[in-house]
C-alpha cells in the first residue's frame, strides 16, 4: 500500500492504546475492512493472537512461514491450533530454486560457518517467501512484545513499515510474558510444548536452543555468533 503519515499513525496509535487486544483487533477489523494479515510462528504470543482472531470470526487471514527446519513441536501445535479453532493457517515456503542452490553450493548447515550465510539462509526460508504472504495487504498483525529484546524497546504498537510498505500492528507490544501466560491458561489455548523446556523465542531447530536462568530472551537465537541485535531479518527496525 502507499505510506501512511505519522499523523495518522499517531491517531489509530491514540484510539487503541487502552484497548484489550479483542478489543484492539476489532478496530482495525473495522477500520481497514480488508488485506489485513497475522503471521504466526506459532509462539505463545502468536498463539494469543490467533485466538483473540478466531475466536471473533474476524476478517483477518492468518499465515505461517514453513523453513522446511522447523521442530516437530512446532508442527504438532499447528496441527493442534487447526483442530481447535477448525482454520486452515495458510502456509508460505522458500523458493525451491533459490534453496537448491544455496544447499548445493554451501551445504545444508552452512549457517553455522558465517553470519552471511546465516542471513542468506534466513532471507531465503523467510524473508522472500514473507515479502509473497504480504504483498497486496495493508495491515501486518505480529507477535512483537519490547521485553524480546533492547532493539524492540523502540518500537510503537502501530507504524510504518518501510521495508514491505505495509503498517504493522504489534498488539502484544507492552504485554509481560506472565500476561500472555495468563492468556493461554485462562483461554485454554494450545502452545509449543517447547515453551516448557526453557524455549523462549522459537524458530528453525539448527538456529534455537533453551535459553538458561538470566539469559536475554533472544540468547537462545544464532547463539553462536557474538551479537546482541540478532535478527532474521523479518523485523526491520
Amino acid at each position: 500500500m502507499t505510506s501512511i503519515s505519522s499523523q495518522q499513525l499517531h491517531d489509530i496509535s491514540t484510539q487503541i492504546e487502552n484497548l484489550t487486544i479483542e478489543e484492539g483487533l476489532q478496530f482495525i477489523a473495522k477500520e481497514f475492512k480488508s488485506g489485513i494479515t497475522f503471521s504466526t510462528s506459532f509462539s505463545f504470543e502468536d498463539q494469543a493472537i490467533t485466538h483473540a482472531i478466531v475466536s471473533q470470526q474476524l476478517p483477518i487471514t492468518i499465515f505461517t512461514l514453513d523453513t522446511g527446519r522447523l521442530f516437530a513441536e512446532t508442527y504438532s501445535v499447528w496441527n493442534n491450533t487447526n483442530e481447535k479453532y477448525h482454520t486452515h493457517i495458510q502456509a508460505y515456503y522458500p523458493q525451491h530454486i533459490a534453496l537448491e542452490k544455496f544447499i548445493h553450493e554451501k551445504g545444508p548447515n552452512s549457517f553455522y560457518e558465517s553470519v552471511n550465510n546465516r542471513k542468506e539462509c534466513c532471507y531465503i526460508r523467510k524473508v522472500e517467501p514473507l515479502q509473497r504472504a504480504l504483498a497486496g495487504k495493508s495491515i501486518w498483525i505480529t507477535g512483537l512484545r519490547s521485553e524480546h529484546s533492547l532493539n524492540r524497546h523502540s518500537l510503537n504498537m502501530i507504524e510504518w513499515d518501510d521495508t514491505n510498505k505495509i503498517i504493522k500492528y504489534n498488539p502484544l507490544l507492552h504485554w509481560s510474558t506472565n500476561q500472555v501466560k495468563s492468556y493461554i491458561q485462562q483461554n485454554h489455548i494450545p502452545y509449543n510444548s517447547l515453551h516448557d523446556k526453557g524455549f523462549i523465542s522459537i524458530g528453525c531447530a539448527p538456529c534455537t536452543r533453551a535459553i538458561k536462568e538470566g539469559e536475554d530472551f533472544r540468547a537462545g537465537r544464532w547463539w553462536w555468533e557474538d551479537n546482541s541485535k540478532k535478527e532474521c531479518g523479518l523485523h526491520s527496525h
